[in-house]
């Protein structure tokens, strides 16, 4: 049976029910003509979301993506050294000085996953570079997005692939030009070694756009966007949920437009709890007190492990 019957059949309560219910209701936003945005926490891509994700995209059933620069890189290092991972099963058992060898062999590990350092990082950075200082030296500036876009595009990577590039959803997002967002990118990988060049002199700051420029290139997005609606896919917490999210009350509240809809749906997948301050495990219910989301709007909270639950709702938009 498909997915949609799998789900139909036996997801009848408790989260299991939720994941249907968000899925009908994610269904349901885009026959109403709603753009929908998912935001990427956690190390989705490194767990590979890209082998469903990139299809969302292709087939149009996402329209921009928030997300860490941690996401952003690690999709583009899956696609290039993919062979060259290791997989950890035994992770938990695993002792310091088992960590630190993994270290020495240049093994940086994510959970039960290692991502090799000089096959993907440093493969990566001699092209990055080239890019990044070309703008340098014509004084153009871009996003964090737009350079990685750049760098697949131009095709010097392609060489490299280890994986089917249709698996590969920033290649994807590229290829369609939909827009990313990609707050707080300078503590991933790449941007601490943009910092680094920077530091040496090899670059300027200046190249790189900001992200108070991502915040009013987002809120002039959403205001063109928004006449049917934009609904939130929101998978874990963090940065790339809680960046995006604030468009909205901030046109409102600070920008006093009062004729910008609310977001008109909102999921969250994810398996935090509101102890010590934890916005990531805020329930939907608190958002509509920051003028966020509204009190009619459809609200959905899966309590469970993103890598396992996400690939399900997505086969079900896509009716595999």
């Amino acid at each position: 049976m498909s997915i949609k019957q799998f789900m139909t059949t036996h997801f009848k309560h408790f989260n299991a029910a939720s994941i249907v219910d968000a899925s009908k209701g994610y269904e349901m936003a885009l026959a109403n003509g709603n753009k929908m945005m998912i935001t990427l926490a956690g190390a989705m891509s490194t767990a590979e979301i890209g082998i469903s994700l990139a299809q969302m995209i292709r087939q149009d059933k996402v329209h921009i993506i928030s997300c860490t620069g941690a996401n952003i890189e690690e999709d583009i290092m899956n696609l290039v050294a993919h062979d060259f991972y290791k997989r950890i099963p035994n992770y938990r058992d695993l002792t310091p000085l088992q960590e630190e060898e993994l270290l020495s062999q240049g093994l940086n590990r994510v959970t039960d996953t290692c991502i090799p350092e000089e096959e993907a990082f440093r493969r990566i950075q001699t092209h990055i570079f080239e890019i990044w200082q070309q703008a340098h030296s014509d004084g153009v500036r871009k996003f964090p997005h737009e350079f990685m876009y750049d760098l697949l595009i131009s095709g010097s990577m392609e060489h490299y692939y280890q994986i089917n590039p249709e698996n590969s959803w920033v290649l994807a997002a590229a290829e369609k030009g939909i827009p990313i967002l990609v707050p707080g990118w300078e503590d991933s990988t790449l941007g601490n070694i943009f910092t680094s060049y920077c530091i040496k002199g090899d670059l300027s700051t200046h190249t790189m756009k900001s992200g108070i420029e991502y915040m009013q290139w987002f809120a002039n997005w959403y205001i063109n966007n928004s006449q049917n609606g934009i609904g939130f896919f929101q998978i874990g917490g963090g940065i790339a949920g809680d960046f995006p999210i604030c468009v909205v009350p901030m046109l409102h509240q600070d920008l006093e437009m009062d004729d910008v809809p609310l977001w008109t749906y909102f999921c969250q997948i994810s398996d935090s709890t509101t102890s010590y301050g934890s916005y990531s495990g805020a329930v939907p219910n608190e958002k509509i007190t920051w003028g966020k989301l509204g009190a009619h709007t459809p609200k959905f909270i899966i309590e469970s492990d993103a890598s396992i639950v996400a690939p399900l709702v997505f086969g079900w938009i896509l009716d595999l």
